[in-house]
């Protein structure tokens, strides 16, 4: 187990950067329609940055492995985004100039978080089943700036937006500055080469099932609210629901460096897949029920708390060495990146053509063919 000082530095870098989630994800958008800019223009600056998540953590994953310097790499990306992100006020309402400023700062902005992911690994050496206490306080973060948020907007306007994120990002790199390097920790005498790590079996059905996972993630993280909303339930109430699958989030991480020895990493998988397909089952059919509408947000500790933790497990074990960085963007690009991009786009094609209920029931399939895949794949 890392130092109080260390498990300080690395968690406050979490709360940080999931603190800038927390004002980017509910007030971005909003910040954006005040400025002018159509929805389509909205959908198309939100898409790019989606589509450099699926590029650029590769990339640095790989200068980041060849290097042996992830650290080095966070400061950068860090530095850059902040840099970058502050090109918003000279852009003002131009379309083409926020796009330009949202591909620079989201090509560096998304190198970052998966060389943490490696950084963090690292340093706890043989004790990764303890990477949750860690990882728990970036959803700390989400929380309590995403009220926080709310409040200053309300008193300050939506304009405030992009000043609160500069100082967020100020913070995230001012913390990276005080996070060591550790050095890629390998036991194997002769590591294979990266192409032969991916072709294994497991390997591709992991990536499959994280791609599954978020794809099926697409309509709650598009469609939630607009749904919660035209069935009647209020802003406050849909906020508090918001904070309760993060609330639950929270809890599954303390619990998960027991949980993992204790049942093993597949079994984990299994579960959280088997419960994500229940989540959207439940609110296909069930969102008009408050209770049952509770309960399947408390799932959300499956569907993204233990599946994350897992997830984070085994890519670090099957992607070790100088492998790490390359691992862990893969992961990234895979879930985060394809697999979210294309979830919210089906999910949008398919909103007004064939209706809620039909989404969310389509989105539990997919996430049981994540089940089967992980059933089929993961063996040992």
């Amino acid at each position: 187990m890392p130092s109080v000082s260390l498990y300080l530095r690395l968690s406050g870098f979490y709360l940080c950067y999931f603190a800038i989630l927390g004002v980017f994800l509910p007030y971005w958008s909003l910040y954006l329609q005040s400025l002018g800019l159509r929805p389509a223009d909205i959908g198309a600056l939100t898409a790019i940055t989606l589509g450099t998540k699926v590029v650029a953590p590769n990339l640095w994953g790989w200068l980041a492995d060849h290097t042996g310097r992830s650290m080095r790499i966070v400061r950068l990306a860090c530095l850059a985004a902040l840099v970058f992100f502050a090109g918003v006020y000279p852009a003002g309402n131009s379309f083409a100039g926020l796009a330009l400023v949202i591909t620079l700062f989201s090509f560096f902005w998304n190198a970052a978080l998966p060389q943490f992911e490696s950084t963090t690994l690292n340093h706890l050496g043989t004790q990764v089943h303890r990477y949750s206490g860690i990882r728990l306080w970036g959803s700390v973060g989400f929380i309590v700036s995403a009220l926080l948020t709310g409040v200053l907007v309300q008193r300050w306007g939506i304009g405030s937006v992009p000043g609160l994120l500069l100082l967020l990002f100020g913070a995230l790199w001012l913390n990276s500055l005080t996070v060591p390097e550790q050095p890629q920790r390998d036991t194997r005498p002769q590591q294979q080469p990266l192409s032969g790590v991916i072709r294994q079996p497991a390997v591709i059905a992991l990536l499959l099932v994280c791609f599954l996972n978020q794809f099926s993630h697409g309509p709650y993280y598009a469609f939630f609210s607009i749904y919660l909303q035209e069935l009647g339930y209020s802003r406050p109430l849909i906020g508090a629901l918001w904070g309760l699958g993060v609330v639950t989030e929270i809890g599954i991480f303390l619990l998960m460096p027991r949980l993992l020895p204790a049942l093993g990493a597949r079994v984990l998988l299994l579960i959280a897949m088997a419960l994500t397909s229940l989540r959207w089952w439940l609110l296909g059919r069930y969102a008009g029920q408050l209770d049952l509408l509770l309960f399947s947000q408390t799932l959300h500790a499956f569907s993204f708390g233990v599946y994350h933790a897992t997830a984070i497990h085994l890519i670090h074990q099957f992607f070790s060495g100088r492998h790490q960085g390359q691992g862990q963007a893969l992961y990234s690009s895979s879930s985060f990146g394809a697999g979210g991009a294309l979830g919210s786009l089906a999910a949008g094609y398919l909103w007004s053509s064939w209706g809620p209920e039909a989404t969310y029931l389509l989105a539990a399939g997919v996430s049981a063919l994540g089940f089967v895949v992980a059933w089929r794949g993961l063996r040992w």
